[in-house]
């Protein structure tokens, strides 16, 4: 902290080299010096690196009436939804109170009072119905995926049953009110989604990455045109599929005023249970799905699935 302390700019590589240590543990003991609250900044690109902004708080930002407002009711829109950094969320809050005129107190106030979003119990708008705190190691996979994406995780799919992985991040996402992780890893040169739930000891890793950042995407892309099941979508099947979907499945909206839409999934045909499942959810997106690409096996269990509603 002495050494920060004493600079107005330095680098990662200044650090590895001045006490001799990894990249890895450089940007880990980094994080940790802010997290006790060291005012540093980042910047990013040729010439970037930290910044130490002389035990100074971010500028004073000024806020109009409306944007207070809008400001505000994203925060009660998320209040009944898993979050990162769940205490500087209430910090938040209350800073932007702090900063209104009494005038603009009772009207978030009552803003507070007046809308309802999902899971919000009338009765007891401030009962919190599901559990407000995200997975523990969330916080840490943003922390690191802002400055690296080749990571080393752990992943505990049954407790007592650890696997390191070296993965590449892709996307953190929400699904089903569940977080989850897209990862490629590199050892089964496989995309796969983790829950961040089972997700143990992030850090960046120190090994050599065997793909570059843009031939991974290539890949993605690649085996995206190779899914097996390609499906289109109605206005009815919109509205379903974002009410209930796999984790994972991005929809993308072709038509005029989000009309229609397509996504397309790879399937592992040898996995029955797999199966099944996207059968009875493709029967519930409606009588609008249209396909364009499916599995045999997926479609032998749908015509089951359909003569067997015909019968009851």
């Amino acid at each position: 902290m002495r050494y920060i302390n004493n600079r107005a700019h330095f680098t990662i590589a200044e650090i590895q080299r001045e006490f001799k240590i990894s990249r890895a543990t450089a940007i880990r003991d980094i994080n940790e010096i802010q997290a006790m609250g060291f005012p540093l900044t980042s910047e990013l690109g040729r010439g970037g690196g930290y910044f130490v902004m002389q035990n100074q708080y971010l500028p004073a930002a000024r806020f109009t009436p409306d944007e207070l407002k809008a400001i505000f009711i994203s925060f009660i829109a998320s209040k009944n939804s898993q979050l990162p950094y769940l205490q500087n969320r209430r910090s938040i809050t209350e800073k932007l109170i702090g900063i209104a005129s009494q005038t603009q107190q009772d009207e978030l106030i009552e803003l507070n009072n007046i809308l309802l979003f999902e899971n919000t119990n009338p009765a007891n708008p401030h009962l919190l119905e599901l559990d407000d705190a995200a997975p523990a190691e969330l916080n840490q996979l943003i922390s690191l995926a802002v400055r690296d994406k080749h990571l080393r995780v752990t992943y505990e799919l049954s407790l007592g049953w650890p696997q390191l992985l070296d993965v590449y991040l892709l996307h953190i996402f929400n699904s089903n009110a569940q977080w989850l992780v897209e990862v490629y890893n590199f050892d089964t040169d496989e995309f796969t989604y983790l829950p961040v739930e089972m997700l143990r000891d992030s850090a960046i890793s120190e090994q050599e990455m065997k793909w570059t950042e843009q031939e991974i995407l290539n890949k993605k892309l690649l085996r995206a045109r190779e899914s097996n099941l390609v499906v289109k979508l109605d206005t009815i099947g919109i509205q379903r599929f974002k009410r209930m979907h796999p984790p994972g499945i991005i929809l993308s909206l072709t038509g005029m005023f989000q009309s229609s839409g397509i996504f397309n999934v790879q399937l592992d045909v040898t996995d029955v249970e797999a199966l099944v499942y996207y059968a009875d959810w493709l029967l519930f997106l409606g009588q609008g799905v249209e396909f364009e690409r499916i599995p045999d096996e997926l479609r032998v269990i749908l015509e089951e699935r359909l003569a067997t509603l015909r019968f009851s």
